[in-house]
């Protein structure tokens, strides 16, 4: 087995994480156990001069102690194909940098293991690559046209309408049949983005909450529900959802069933999935989270599955 000894992560500044939810941490935690050394950086000291990929990276040590998680040496510029894994792992928005980053990494790929595959990453944005399977969906719609959103609100009733590469439940509105301020979102939605807008049939089930189905390389390995506050449609733990134990449902398991092989066929290695009810709403491939909450209601360590596919993989 081709062993692994270097591992650069990609990602928002560790200063900024917090650490009790976040998946990057639980992954790189599991790495440093394993022995592996790690280097962190930050998108922006990404480059690529002459067909060589380039990063400014700083050797990385771990502690699981709030306000205390970090130690970072001193940076360095290293040829990024001397890895041997990259983690894809900064949030998005998806926009035109975070597209151009996987245009630098899909160079070092596969040879040296990028997880998730850059090009995957590129030709799947969460709410597109779900629509390959639109019968598993609630109704959904992606236009930038007024007029056809206000003609699928009228049909549906309840919609959800949402930017189409956010992230973090940011920009999500439950909007009503009788939604007086339904013009003015419309207006601000315009506005704010040039991209086309996603509207999904609302679905009352939500209330009960929004499973998050994690997935290591095509296969279902836990799940955590979350339920949305009150005062709020959406279910994002830091938005105020909140985390409860839970089981996978037969549909549940029909959908991750019916998924899969797509997911195996693309290299994705760590993929999160949204389902409401009966309905899965976005496949999550860019930085999925979810691990330590699993782990942290007598889950699977997710972590560990991955780092075990991820060898295999390097095999």
């Amino acid at each position: 087995m081709a062993k692994i000894s270097k591992v650069a992560i990609q990602m928002d500044h560790v200063s900024s994480i917090s650490i009790g939810g976040d998946s990057t941490f639980a992954m790189s935690l599991e790495a440093q156990a394993r022995g592996y050394q790690l280097f962190h950086y930050t998108p922006d000291r990404l480059s690529m001069r002459d067909g060589k990929v380039y990063a400014t990276v700083e050797p990385m040590t771990l502690r699981d102690v709030k306000g205390d998680h970090f130690t970072l040496g001193e940076a360095e510029r290293v040829d990024l194909s001397t890895m041997d894994v990259v983690l894809l792992r900064q949030d998005p928005p998806f926009d035109m940098a975070y597209i151009t980053s996987t245009h630098m990494l899909e160079r070092i790929h596969p040879k040296t293991l990028v997880v998730n595959d850059p090009a995957w990453v590129r030709n799947s944005p969460e709410k597109i690559f779900v629509t390959e399977f639109a019968d598993l969906m609630p109704q959904t719609l992606i236009t930038r046209d007024a007029g056809e959103i206000a003609r699928f609100r009228e049909e549906m009733g309840d919609i959800i309408l949402k930017p189409l590469y956010g992230n973090g439940g940011a920009g999500v509105f439950h909007s009503t049949r009788d939604d007086r301020n339904f013009t003015s979102l419309m207006e601000m939605f315009h506005q704010m983005f040039r991209e086309p807008f996603i509207a999904q049939a609302y679905l009352p089930a939500v209330r009960k909450g929004d499973k998050r189905i994690i997935l290591v390389d095509g296969e279902p390995v836990g799940a955590i529900n979350r339920v949305p506050a009150e005062t709020d449609s959406r279910s994002n733990m830091h938005v105020g959802g909140r985390a409860e134990a839970t089981e996978l449902t037969t549909r549940e398991k029909e959908i991750c069933a019916r998924i899969g092989p797509a997911l195996k066929e693309r290299g994705f290695l760590l993929v999160g999935i949204d389902v409401i009810g009966d309905y899965m709403t976005e496949i999550n491939v860019t930085s999925p989270t979810g691990i330590r909450e699993v782990k942290k209601f007598g889950g699977a360590d997710i972590a560990a599955l991955l780092w075990d596919a991820i060898e295999r993989k390097r095999a």
